[in-house]
């Protein structure tokens, strides 16, 4: 796969995967509390709804509350009387047609693969992850975590990919691992290795 195709076809491919592990959760895995501090699988599942509005709807949406955290956390409060399978339909729906996968594919699929490990690390529903597709997220992570606040000043070396980036001390570990250490995600600390792991340790304190 290759360009922009390829990788809207890496986000259509997550976001089924995603739509199938929704569809078979329990009232109290959708209560469950995932990575994203504060918010819930089903908070979790609605924030990636936002993928389900037009483009012109997000636009006014964002310039009512152009701050990220709290245009998300807004999005999620609305939509908590949502049913759970209104939500899981419309992200099936959606995962074509979205204007974001469209022209935002990268920010689309660093966006999917994270989340959906914050929801399937807590809910013990480990999966592999497509090695291509793990390779874009680690190429280019989400850049609305603010990766930089965790990468900058390491090497990352991917010891189940050929993949390393960065200059400086090494932090080495599963290429999953790796990329929720880059945007953040302590519970991944321990899986890592390297003397940089140390100073990541320190940032995410």
């Amino acid at each position: 796969m290759g360009g922009h195709t390829g990788v809207r076809e890496h986000v259509v491919a997550e976001r089924a995967e995603l739509v199938g592990l929704l569809a078979g959760l329990d009232e109290e895995q959708w209560r469950t509390p995932s990575l994203c501090g504060g918010w819930t699988v089903r908070d979790v599942a609605a924030h990636l709804s936002l993928d389900t509005v037009t483009q012109a709807r997000y636009a006014r949406m964002f310039l009512r509350r152009p701050m990220p955290d709290a245009f998300n956390d807004h999005w999620v409060a609305s939509q908590r009387d949502v049913p759970t399978d209104v939500l899981v339909a419309g992200l099936a729906e959606s995962a074509r047609s979205s204007w974001f996968t469209r022209y935002a594919p990268r920010i689309a699929l660093a966006d999917h693969v994270v989340h959906q490990q914050d929801i399937r690390r807590p809910l013990g529903l480990p999966r592999t992850i497509d090695p291509e597709r793990l390779r874009l997220l680690l190429g280019r992570p989400d850049p609305f975590a603010f990766p930089f606040r965790f990468t900058r000043g390491l090497t990352f070396v991917a010891t189940d990919l050929d993949w390393r980036h960065g200059s400086g001390p090494e932090v080495t570990g599963p290429g999953e691992s790796l990329a929720l250490a880059m945007v953040g995600r302590p519970i991944v600390l321990d899986e890592l290795s390297g003397p940089g792991v140390p100073t990541l340790r320190a940032r995410m304190a």
